[in-house]
């Protein structure tokens, strides 16, 4: 069967372990573009490498996030209310599918050496961006189709908890196999697998080809076997209706003021966890002077205790709900933040003094650099959860029939103001004089976040529900 039949009750009959595996390998199939592209590998090799200067390459990989953010912000509730009224979600992933493996691979001919090599990488991290922040928003659209409610915690959980793995192996793979280091050896003291040079930088670059290789063998079992919602409509009338759909969505915005209150709740809270994922390059760079080798060993440990927390988050949603454990998330991380914040190398919280690093003592020799570890392992521990029960509370408080469209209108409140905490960071830090102080517009934003989200109403799932009756 192509689509899943509902059951008597309204829930969708359970699709079988093949369909599930094919969608929990899409965030398996998708994350090394965040963990290598994005975060540790090519992003790190733009601003350093291959642009003028550290601080305009900054500015222009800032202003390429800005404009695959504005694209996606306009773009994502229109198709997504298109694609409810269509039905299927399969095509659209398909489409974007060309996007992100197109904009991968040609980061190969990024090089310092071509003329066009900034442009290249500017014009394949745009592309691939746009590919992959959509490609999410249509295959979490499909999530109501394959489980019931009271299970939708734990897929989203597995599916979160799979893409931190798989990012942790890409990056493992990167790091100890393929690109070599200043000494000509990879993480691991090894010669680069494929011949690679420390000079030429193609070890950077080939984690483009890499994320796109990855992407198109592990993306095959969601277009093999995972289900794809029925046809609805022809493309004309869909295009009417959804967007007269969306139109009167956000016109009687008062009919879901519970989805709505959710989405400016974490558009808030998303807008906070921006400004957390640049803690470690700040406080490692400015404070501990780190090599990109210890950063990168920071990153596989974070992801590693990632896997972990997204794993036991998707339990904890289906027992508890996903507002506990979103609120529970939210907590945390404002914790390690200010845990961050109030570090230096010779004390800790603030006022408490402690001994500097010692020079050659080794890997987080420190007090305050374990102390740091520590927070960054919370922020590991809590990102996963959170981010996994944010999508399924998602599910649970939107219109079944406007699941798709309220996906987009997800995507767009967390891309439309990403840039207001960086904002609010330059201008905090600039009237302060202080970095740290300059950190302070993520605990407010996660306080707003966090004082929403108490707003917000869920609705009980199915089993629990049972128990209370």
């Amino acid at each position: 069967m192509s689509t899943l039949a509902a059951a008597e009750n309204g829930e969708p009959k359970e699709a079988g372990k093949a369909a599930l595996l094919g969608w929990v390998l899409y965030d398996w199939a998708a994350q090394p573009f965040f963990t290598l592209i994005f975060t540790f590998i090519f992003g790190p090799y733009f601003v350093a490498r291959l642009a003028a200067s550290p601080e305009v390459g900054q500015a222009w990989w800032t202003g390429a996030t800005a404009a695959a953010g504005l694209v996606i912000a306009i773009l994502s509730p229109i198709l997504g209310a298109f694609a409810d009224a269509t039905g299927p979600r399969k095509p659209w992933i398909a489409l974007f599918s060309v996007f992100y493996v197109a904009g991968s691979a040609a980061l190969w001919w990024a090089s310092p050496t071509l003329e066009t090599g900034f442009l290249i990488a500017l014009g394949g991290y745009v592309l691939a961006t746009i590919g992959a922040e959509f490609g999410i928003v249509f295959t979490n659209a499909m999530m109501p189709d394959l489980v019931g409610r009271e299970k939708m915690g734990r897929l989203s959980g597995i599916g979160w908890g799979v893409g931190y793995a798989g990012g942790l192996l890409a990056l493992v793979i990167m790091l100890g196999l393929v690109i070599p280091g200043e000494n000509g050896r990879t993480m691991f003291g090894l010669p680069s697998l494929l011949g690679f040079s420390h000079d030429t930088y193609a070890g950077e670059r080939f984690s483009g080809p890499f994320t796109a290789v990855w992407y198109l063998v592990f993306v095959l079992p969601l277009f093999l076997f995972t289900p794809d919602a029925p046809k609805r409509a022809g493309a004309r009338e869909a295009i009417r209706s959804g967007l007269k759909q969306l139109r009167d969505t956000l016109a009687g915005w008062r009919e879901h003021r519970n989805a709505f209150l959710y989405l400016l709740a974490s558009m808030s809270y998303k807008d906070a966890l921006v400004g957390v994922f640049a803690l470690g390059g700040i406080v490692g760079a400015a404070v501990f002077g780190w090599p990109i080798m210890v950063v990168g060993i920071f990153g596989l440990i974070i992801n590693l205790v990632g896997v972990f927390g997204s794993f036991i988050g998707g339990w904890l949603d289906d027992k508890l709900g996903s507002r506990p454990v979103i609120i529970g998330g939210i907590l945390v991380l404002f914790f390690a933040t200010v845990t961050i914040m109030t570090l230096g190398r010779d004390y800790v919280f603030g006022v408490i003094a402690v001994p500097p690093p010692p020079e050659g003592g080794g890997l987080f020799a420190g007090v305050s650099e374990k102390v740091f570890l520590i927070a960054g392992i919370l922020v590991g521990l809590a990102v996963g959860p959170l981010q996994a029960a944010s999508r399924t509370l998602l599910v649970s408080v939107a219109p079944k029939d406007k699941i798709t469209e309220f996906f987009g209108l997800y995507a767009l409140t967390g891309k439309a103001t990403s840039f207001l905490v960086p904002m609010a960071i330059s201008a905090t830090t600039a009237l302060s004089g202080s970095f740290r102080i300059g950190l302070t517009p993520i605990l407010v934003f996660f306080a707003i976040g966090l004082v929403l989200l108490l707003m917000v109403k869920e609705p009980l799932k199915p089993a629990r529900a049972a128990r209370s009756a």
